[in-house]
């Protein structure tokens, strides 16, 4: 029970240090990394899990360090002192579980697939998950801007990781944009900072006055988040960050910018959602998620790298999330079931999106993996060679493009309804989108597993079985949530989205 109350504190401690471990323990003994590696992810997972668990059935969990929490309605100068909180509500556990999912994958496809180096990527994969879990549990926007630094920088060197001139590029453009956004963010906390004296998020929802200057950090806050999330306009260092990252950080990098997608959604609801000019933003996030889906996937059919085109369908599929969260933000109305039905469908598809395209990216670099190619007008007939990999590449391909039986399905059809009832422009093209995605996958299944077999691609095998466990637990989850989505749903996403759309429920948990 003690480990459980300071279950948040460690989902911070453990990542930190076993990155630390894990860098110490290969200059002593491989052997003690080996043991160390493992038993850091599962702590870090299992921590993860177990807080989300806690919060989904008991409630909001609120841990403060540094001072007991004072009441939030004294006057500013004492009521907030020197302290660190963590507030961990539906939502936030929502982004737990996702991340815990993911990682597990990631840890177990890079037991075969990453052979050099060890100590240094697995350091740097458990300060990305320490950059998530402060990002998902911060209660405090100064911390927002440390753990946005922290999962950029592990990133950007993530990507970078394999050492070659496009991987070093991709990372220098991801540095760049990294840069200027948290720039953005950190002048945001400090015009919010000097007008009311405190960074609690939800100490500053009571007392905004939604000034001029609190417009400004608006716009700084979500402009920066947003390109960080891969949002077209600021959809940029995308296709080279995640066509160049090794594949297991591609599938932790989408889920990397999902937190950022959740800070943007935390401030839009949590911290500004009083505002009575809100729909503007909302405008503006339906706006983004439009232009994200169409040109994400405009953007992809032409692509002959498997792993750049799937990149653009990353930033296709972000869009479904800000279309259906958007719907909801301009609505704001936790009684309004179309507000409900878009907020549930743009977060059951955060989860859903993770779970496929992390498969995909899995698939993308088991085919790297095995034949060393990646254009695919090298690639033929590797269904004769890579059974297990064709399979998991359709049931990816299927939930991506929204087909039964799939997770994919279950969520896009939700935005379509919803989006239908807001606007029936927005529901068609979110469906032509989904149809174009169709085409571009059965191109990449046609070209690289269908055809007759290649001379040089005659000695191709299958990948070590870690990597098809991995790329299996994902298919389990996209299968199972597609078979019971009303079970997924009302377990976790509904929360979710309540705890996004009812601002005073996450004022008071700190009140």
């Amino acid at each position: 029970m003690s480990l459980l109350q300071h279950s948040v504190a460690l989902l911070i401690a453990f990542p930190l240090a076993f990155a630390f471990l894990t860098a110490i323990t290969e200059k002593l003994s491989a052997k003690v990394k080996n043991i160390v590696v493992p038993v850091g992810m599962l702590s870090v997972v299992c921590t993860a899990f177990l807080t989300s668990v806690d919060v989904f059935a008991n409630g909001t969990k609120v841990y403060t360090m540094g001072a007991e929490l004072p009441s939030i309605t004294m006057p500013a100068k004492l009521a907030i002192p020197i302290r660190i909180v963590f507030i961990v509500d539906a939502f936030s556990a929502f982004m737990l579980l996702l991340s815990s999912i993911v990682a597990t994958a990631a840890f177990l496809y890079s037991a075969s697939f990453i052979r050099e180096a060890q100590a240094k990527y697995y350091s740097l994969l458990f300060l990305m998950l320490a950059g998530m879990f402060g990002l998902a549990c911060t209660a405090d926007l100064f911390n927002l801007f440390v753990f946005l630094e922290v999962l950029s920088i592990s990133s950007a060197a993530l990507i970078a990781f394999f050492v070659d001139f496009k991987a070093s590029e991709a990372s220098y453009k991801y540095l760049i944009v990294s840069s200027l956004a948290s720039l953005m963010v950190l002048l945001a906390v400090g015009i919010l900072y000097a007008q009311y004296d405190m960074l609690n998020i939800a100490a500053l929802a009571k007392v905004l006055r939604f000034s001029f200057v609190d417009i400004i950090a608006l716009a700084l806050l979500v402009s920066a988040l947003a390109m960080k999330a891969g949002s077209v306009p600021m959809h940029f260092w995308v296709p080279d960050a995640y066509s160049r990252a090794p594949a297991a950080i591609t599938a932790t990098l989408v889920v990397a910018s999902q937190s950022c997608l959740y800070a943007l959604f935390r401030v839009s609801f949590s911290l500004f959602g009083a505002f009575p000019l809100i729909h503007i933003i909302a405008y503006a996030i339906i706006l983004l998620g439009i232009l994200s889906m169409f040109i994400g996937v405009t953007m992809a059919l032409p692509q002959k790298d498997i792993k750049r085109l799937m990149a653009y369908h990353a930033i296709s599929q972000t869009g479904y999330m800000l279309l259906g969260v958007g719907i909801g933000l301009l609505v704001g109305n936790t009684a309004n079931i179309y507000a409900l039905k878009a907020m549930e469908g743009g977060i059951f598809h955060i989860i859903n999106h993770a779970l496929y395209k992390g498969l995909l990216f899995l698939t993308a670099g088991a085919i790297i993996y095995s034949t060393g190619k990646r254009n695919l007008d090298e690639l033929s007939g590797l269904a004769r060679r890579m059974p297990a990999t064709t399979i998991f590449f359709i049931t990816g391909a299927a939930a991506i493009a929204g087909l039964p039986p799939t997770n994919g399905f279950a969520s896009k059809l939700l935005i379509y309804e919803s989006s239908y009832i807001f606007n029936p422009l927005f529901s068609i093209i979110a469906m032509i989108v989904s149809i174009l995605t169709l085409v571009s996958f059965v191109k990449v299944f046609c070209s690289a597993f269908l055809g007759p077999e290649l001379k040089a691609l005659s000695n191709v095998k299958e990948v070590p079985k870690p990597m098809l466990f991995a790329m299996g637990m994902l298919s389990f989850f996209i299968i199972i949530f597609g078979l019971f989505p009303d079970i997924v749903l009302n377990t976790i996403v509904e929360p979710a989205a309540m705890a996004l759309l009812n601002q005073k429920a996450y004022i008071g948990a700190l009140g």
